[in-house]
């Protein structure tokens, strides 16, 4: 996955700093999470700001930010999905 070698590394959330939401694949609650986040320009993880289209790794997981929400874009791993 091109991605991967792109997204920064930043370990785990730390649930006492700021952290956008994720979402969750294929989950009905995204639109819940969208309504909560109309169109956020940024997303948060540990206090950090990315800009939407920007990629992270964290544990096992590549996330993007899409307007204020963390979004699954696949394993952090690609040979071991």
């Amino acid at each position: 996955m091109a991605q991967s070698k792109h997204a920064e590394d930043v370990g785990s959330a730390d649930p006492e700093l700021n952290t956008s939401p994720v979402a969750e694949e294929g989950s009905d609650e995204t639109e819940v999470l969208r309504q909560e986040v109309p169109g956020e320009p940024v997303c948060y993880f540990n206090n950090r700001k990315f800009a939407t289209g920007d990629y992270i790794k964290t544990g096992t997981a590549i996330l993007k930010c899409d307007y204020g929400i963390w979004v699954p874009a696949g394993p952090a791993d690609p040979d071991n999905p």
